[in-house]
């Protein structure tokens, strides 16, 4: 082999980088200066994706506990003293109105309307005598007055008969269930011994403390939730039926009184309830919780301008599911940067990839 091969090939390698570094400049050289130092200064256009804000209420959600009642309830009492003779009716019945439920002993009361209406009868023969009569002078005016009088008499001692008549007879005073009665045939009874309940429970009276902070902002006729504390059972709605005047200085609540629907018959009187009530509290915009950036100055958004982006300051109001309510100068329609926030500053070019 030639010692002097290396040699000329180390030689022609060192003329190869030469002019490859020669070529390079030449080419670094070409173009116009003023062409290469914009390429340099030119703002990088960063892709964004955007969503559009939405303005809705907040909504302050007040939970209570409620307690109900049927929509009419009533203890019976008799008017009377007197002996059951029959109860004709039990536990749960329904019943209609006047229909009867307890029967007291009501003969001695038969017997006296009986004889009220003979006396009636009476007094009206004797007063129809004296008219026949009149004209011939056989009676006198005033004993004519007198007939009259006692006919009026009469009627009245009917009338007062036949009350008591009917004060024998415990009625229902509208429709509804009984209630448990610990009355047989043949018990003693006064006007304090309580006979029955009726409970009229198409619809149920359910009665909640609100704290003070939200008098006056509850409305007749607002819709309510309620549930039973059974797992699994549907909530029921209903609406505020009135509102206390006052707050009780004890608690700091004021009592609201809402009517349920329970024509389905699912509910009792008496029963607890978790009561739901959302109230309205300003409007505010709606923005993506990927929206909101966190700096060192609180939390933020950015906002499109154009076609570049603008920080704005947002205070966190009440979060939503995948959005959350902010105060901030968000007027409705405008799009905020859901990503591409990266390394993002005021002003910034952005391309609007929810565009393409």
């Amino acid at each position: 082999m030639n010692t002097a091969e290396p040699g000329r090939i180390h030689r022609c390698l060192n003329i190869m980088t030469g002019a490859a570094l020669l070529v390079s400049a030449l080419l670094t050289g070409c173009g116009p200066t003023g062409e290469a130092s914009t390429g340099r200064d030119r703002p990088r256009v960063q892709p964004v994706v955007t969503e559009t804000v939405a303005w809705q209420p907040r909504v302050v959600r007040i939970e209570a506990v409620g307690t109900s009642r049927a929509g009419k309830s009533v203890t019976l009492y008799p008017e009377v003293s007197g002996e059951v003779v029959e109860v004709t009716l039990k536990a749960g019945d329904r019943v209609k109105a006047g229909q009867t439920i307890v029967q007291l002993d009501q003969r001695d009361q038969r017997l006296a309307v009986q004889l009220a209406r003979v006396a009636l009868e009476d007094a009206k023969r004797l007063y129809n005598r004296y008219q026949r009569t009149r004209d011939s002078g056989a009676v006198t005016e005033s004993a004519v007055d007198d007939a009259r009088s006692a006919v009026e008499r009469a009627r009245l001692s009917l009338n007062r008969a036949e009350v008591a008549l009917d004060h024998r007879s415990i009625e229902a005073p509208f429709d509804g269930h009984i209630g448990l009665t610990n009355l047989d045939p043949g018990a003693r009874v006064d006007p304090s011994t309580a006979i029955t309940t009726i409970d009229d429970r198409r619809s149920l009276l359910v009665t909640f403390q609100v704290p003070e902070l939200f008098f006056g902002q509850i409305r007749e006729r607002q819709g309510i939730s309620v549930a039973t504390w059974s797992n699994g059972d549907p909530a029921h709605e209903g609406v505020v039926l009135d509102i206390d005047s006052r707050v009780d200085p004890g608690t700091r609540t004021f009592t609201v009184r809402a009517r349920v629907d329970n024509s389905e018959d699912r509910l009792r009187p008496g029963m607890s309830f978790r009561v739901t009530l959302d109230l309205a509290a300003g409007r505010y915009p709606v923005v993506p919780e990927v929206a909101l950036q966190w700096g060192n100055d609180g939390a933020f958004v950015w906002a499109l301008n154009g076609d570049s982006v603008t920080r704005v300051p947002a205070t966190i109001v009440q979060r939503l599911p995948g959005a959350i309510l902010v105060d901030a100068d968000l007027p409705e329609g405008v799009a905020v940067v859901t990503e591409g926030t990266q390394r993002m500053r005021e002003g910034m070019p952005v391309a609007n990839m929810a565009r393409l």
